[in-house]
């Protein structure tokens, strides 16, 4: 149990990466592999998707979503989001989760009493796989940090990396060595946060 609190307290949202680690391509695939397999699904819909970019792909779609932002931001105002996507590029990859709409559609025709619910369940799904794979590369010794692009990047991410129609673009988990811990980070006191009863 230790163990394990130590590993939850670990995981925190690290900004400073590089490629200088020792954990190989195929160690980061394992621990993601297992992760999929192993989680937790409302109705076993086991309904996340992942893509995981390394190296040239992951640089591709941090200048892809450069591309995108541009679009958006006005240039005078550029400067703070071009440094935080560059920062992006400098990791080992990223992973792209996705959610399969088409199971949550099958399961709300399946299951019509629960229909209004299972697109709520299927992003609890998704949160706890990006959850799992975050803890995991954190156990691997590798930060990472969660972004929310979408739907900003979606029809380029989908074109560029050939993504199902069905599927839907949730978060972008960027990791890699890390050059800086994460800062300190304050807590609400549990009293307010948690009820006991006996």
């Amino acid at each position: 149990m230790k163990d394990f609190l130590e590993l939850i307290r670990g995981r925190r949202s690290v900004y400073a990466l590089n490629t200088n680690t020792a954990v190989s391509q195929k160690q980061i695939m394992n621990v993601i592999e297992r992760c999929v397999y192993e989680a937790p699904s409302a109705f076993n819909s086991q309904s996340p998707r992942i893509v995981v970019l390394f190296k040239d792909s992951s640089k591709k779609f941090w200048n892809l979503t450069m591309d995108s932002l541009r679009k958006v931001i006005p240039p005078e105002k550029f400067g703070p989001t071009e440094e935080k996507i560059n920062a992006f590029m400098q990791g080992v990859g990223t992973i792209l989760f996705y959610e399969d709409d088409k199971i949550t559609q099958d399961l709300q025709e399946k299951f019509p009493t629960y229909k209004a619910l299972f697109p709520q369940w299927a992003e609890h799904n998704n949160a706890i796989l990006q959850y799992m794979v975050w803890a995991a590369l954190t156990e691997l010794g590798l930060g990472a940090n969660l972004q929310h692009y979408n739907p900003l990047v979606d029809e380029m991410a989908a074109t560029s990396f050939d993504i199902p129609k069905n599927w839907r673009l949730i978060a972008q988990l960027n990791f890699g060595a890390v050059v800086r811990p994460a800062d300190e980070k304050s807590h609400e006191p549990l009293k307010d946060r948690i009820k006991v009863f006996e």
